[in-house]
């Protein structure tokens, strides 16, 4: 469940008591360079098939290959193999592989 603003009369949270939780301002956002990137400075794409990864090829520095959950695990050991080729770094790449 999302944040839902407190509307109780006697709401301490609402009230903004010390010691209690802080409600959500539009300040405490995520700096807009900065928003969607990954800790090692990439950007999700998500690849559905092994032929999608041709759209990283040029943006293999910015973006990340990111494996759809519902790809088999045949064509999950292609899109891996092909990344490779590619030099575009897979996030989930080891998922699902026995």
């Amino acid at each position: 469940v999302s944040w839902r603003r407190p509307h109780g009369i006697d709401s301490r949270v609402r009230r903004r008591f010390k010691g209690n939780m802080l409600m959500p301002k539009i300040g405490y956002g995520t700096n807009n360079k900065f928003k969607h990137v990954l800790p090692n400075g990439f950007l999700k794409f998500r690849i559905n098939n092994a032929r999608e990864l041709d759209l990283l090829l040029l943006h293999n520095r910015r973006y990340a290959a990111e494996i759809a959950h519902n790809v088999s695990i045949r064509n999950r050991k292609a899109i891996v193999e092909r990344a490779a080729q590619l030099n575009v770094k897979v996030i989930n790449g080891n998922a699902k592989v026995r």
